[in-house]
């Protein structure tokens, strides 16, 4: 290793002062090929572009064309990875969560991404706002409330550890039950958005700040793992470490807009919608939508949200990500800022606080036992939950890691560590506490007679939970539309963010590429959703997504537990250059 400058590399700026530059002879993009379609020059890496879109078409082609065996193929696979890796799994996410706070104590800890005398590109409510709508965006709108609801009021085999439930046969239990079940509910819900998903995309995004800014490699995955592999990261291995990365991505994508659509769709069904739900009338503008039959549903009017929203990212993708993302970014936070004081002012405020600070003593009693993978009798909420949510975010790792890795340049790796673990999961635990505390606590008040136990506990529809807990509120019809407007602009937000990363791991790691091919991945995440929803039966679709983000997960678990070895030995590295730079050369 040497502290010379980098090479010209395109669109990584240099590291400023001391830092352990990675002496090789590859140049970034020098495997590209740049061949022109119509008036577009396109710039991308051969063979990881072509086989990625390739695989990602005849993906959808097979979807298509046969749809039952489809279902049944990848509900097989997405249940065998569940129920046979769940403690492979569970186990590497608690290793993630020590590696990520051993890193804050350790000394590696001051070392700077970017180099020893690099700066912050972004202030903190500019870097906060980024991390938290790419990493939790849609996420939070859609689980916020039926996460908590659905553990606490579920008798039929979903509690986690098997605890108390709230509801049994449509009524409320007694006061202690109530509470015993509360709590756990809490506890549960804080497991699966806190310290372990944050911890995951703190080490995918630490790998790659780390080798891109400091060592002068590719903002690529493959560059996590030169300490290992050497120069053979630029040939097959390398090569697959980046296609599997950019599939994933994509799939994660599809599917988040799968799920935003739906929630638009019954946001503004709610809102702005006519029709009687029980006659199979319930539309908005025409498509019908929120039925008791589901089967009467529009597709159409998924796609034409789809179409919509993926038309604003376009819109975001052209201006960049500081005019783009960034502005986005903020409006969001502003938003998601207004309807959470909304709902801790209106709502029962003693409650939620109860719920906030309850939940994170539930949640740290219980987080050994939750962790815990071998001897569990609670598998309905192990694998239907945790393993779920684990590979979930496992197979996100990529799209967000490489974002957070984007904007982090100037952080120290304790600085970072911090900001990307604690105070996203704390802004997590205060989501949950005020939109599913209040939830919970109409439950409890209102019984069968609130909109979150009809739609929730009696007849499980997730996209609706959101609007049932606002629609017992004051001011419904604002927040709801407000909701919306979260929805689609977290939605913009992830399409806009996931276009930029697949395209930077496409070419090759460059980040300054033609803007048509940003615009070629935003188009084509909306249309791998679009294409699933309408041409697939019932929700053939979706669950194909979800089979292959969660197989995708499982390869990209081992790669995150190899990846804390390199970060490890680069991180050393660079201690060495800062204590002793000549002796480094």
């Amino acid at each position: 290793m040497t502290t010379t400058d980098t090479a010209d590399d395109p669109g990584i700026p240099e590291p400023e002062g001391q830092a352990a530059v990675i002496d090789t002879d590859y140049e970034i993009g020098q495997d590209n090929i740049e061949p022109k379609v119509g008036p577009f020059a396109l710039d991308i890496h051969n063979p990881v572009f072509i086989i990625s879109a390739v695989m990602v078409v005849l993906f959808v082609a097979l979807a298509l064309i046969a749809p039952d065996w489809s279902q049944e193929t990848f509900t097989a696979i997405r249940n065998f990875v569940k129920s046979k890796f769940d403690w492979f799994f569970l186990l590497s996410a608690n290793l993630f969560v020590i590696f990520s706070l051993l890193l804050i104590v350790s000394p590696w800890g001051s070392v700077r991404l970017g180099g020893s005398e690099a700066t912050p590109d972004y202030t903190y409510p500019a870097w906060f706002a980024m991390l938290f709508a790419a990493g939790m965006g849609i996420g939070l709108m859609f689980f916020g409330v039926l996460e908590p609801v659905y553990y606490f009021g579920t008798p039929w085999g979903d509690q986690p550890l098997l605890g108390s439930v709230g509801v049994v046969d449509g009524a409320v239990q007694d006061a202690a039950t109530v509470e015993a079940a509360r709590s756990m509910a809490m506890a549960a819900t804080i497991f699966h958005w806190g310290l372990h998903p944050w911890a995951i995309y703190a080490i995918v995004a630490l790998a790659l700040a780390l080798f891109a800014y400091n060592k002068g490699l590719p903002l690529t995955l493959r560059s996590a793992f030169y300490p290992l592999l050497g120069e053979r990261i630029w040939g097959f291995w390398g090569n697959a470490i980046d296609t599997i990365a950019a599939f994933a991505t994509l799939f994660g994508l599809a599917t988040s807009l799968g799920i935003g659509a739906t929630q638009v769709a019954s946001g503004l069904t709610e809102v702005f919608g006519g029709g009687v739900p029980e006659d199979g009338t319930r539309n908005f503008l025409g498509f019908l939508w929120g039925n008791v039959e589901t089967t009467n549903d529009s597709s159409a009017l998924l796609a034409l949200i789809i179409a919509g929203i993926t038309l604003i990212a376009l819109v975001s993708v052209v201006r960049g990500l500081d005019g783009g993302v960034k502005v986005l970014s903020e409006i969001n936070m502003v938003l998601a800022g207004l309807l959470l004081l909304f709902v801790f002012l209106v709502g029962p405020t003693g409650d939620i606080l109860a719920d906030f600070f309850g939940g994170l003593g539930a949640y740290a009693a219980n987080i050994v036992p939750l962790s815990n993978p071998f001897g569990r009798e609670d598998t309905g909420f192990l694998h239907g939950w945790t393993t779920f949510y684990w590979a979930w975010w496992i197979s996100w790792s990529p799209f967000v890691g490489m974002f957070i890795a984007r904007v982090s340049r100037g952080r120290t790796v304790r600085e970072f560590v911090v900001c990307v673990l604690l105070i996203p999961s704390l802004v997590c635990v205060f989501w949950m506490s005020t939109f599913g505390g209040t939830a919970i606590s109409q439950v409890i008040g209102n019984g069968a007679e609130s909109g979150v136990f009809q739609n929730v506990i009696a007849s499980y529809k997730p996209e609706i939970a959101l609007f049932a807990m606002l629609a017992d509120l004051p001011l419904a019809a604002i927040t709801s539309t407000l909701a919306v407007v979260l929805v689609i602009v977290f939605f913009v937000t992830s399409s806009d963010s996931g276009s930029l990363v697949i395209d930077t791991i496409t070419a090759g790691g460059k980040v300054d590429a033609p803007v048509i091919q940003r615009v070629f991945w935003c188009i084509f995440e909306g249309l791998v959703a679009a294409v699933l929803l309408l041409g697939a039966t019932g929700t053939a679709g979706l669950q194909s997504l979800q089979a292959m983000v969660i197989s995708t997960g499982l390869l990209f678990c081992a790669v995150l537990l190899v990846m804390c070895v390199a970060i490890a030995m680069g991180l050393a590295s660079e201690r060495r250059v800062t204590k002793d730079p000549v002796a480094a050369e």
